[in-house]
């Protein structure tokens, strides 16, 4: 059973910044990647950022130069730190990590809970 846990969600004015935890517990034998999606009100949920073990980020487009996700491996946690926020960065934002629970298991995708991000202009 694989569980994560995020924190630092809720509201800030345009501008501003708020930073996201996400932490990953139970029985990962190899934790392959972790990022963050959102997903806004009548929209798709879409990737946010991503790093892979090794330490290579991919960030969105939309959320380039205002966006930077970091992660520490050996405690299995992720963060987003989010700067210049702007009311369309409200969503729920997804914890997500891919990892395999055994030895020779396949890769699978596991997600948090979800937590509000609301910016007002």
């Amino acid at each position: 059973q694989v569980q994560l846990v995020e924190s630092g969600g809720g509201s800030a004015q345009s501008g501003g910044s708020l930073r996201l935890s996400c932490s990953a517990s139970g029985s990962i034998y190899n934790l392959l990647g972790m990022g963050w999606y959102r997903q806004a009100p009548g929209k798709q949920r879409e990737l946010v950022a991503s790093i892979t073990v090794g330490g290579n980020t991919n960030i969105a487009d939309s959320v380039k130069d205002r966006f930077t996700i970091s992660g520490d491996n050996s405690k299995k946690m992720v963060y987003l730190q989010m700067n210049s926020l702007k009311a369309e960065d409200t969503a729920v934002y997804y914890c997500h990590i891919q990892a395999r629970v055994r030895i020779w298991s396949t890769p699978s995708d596991y997600w948090g809970q979800g937590t509000q991000v609301t910016v007002s202009s």
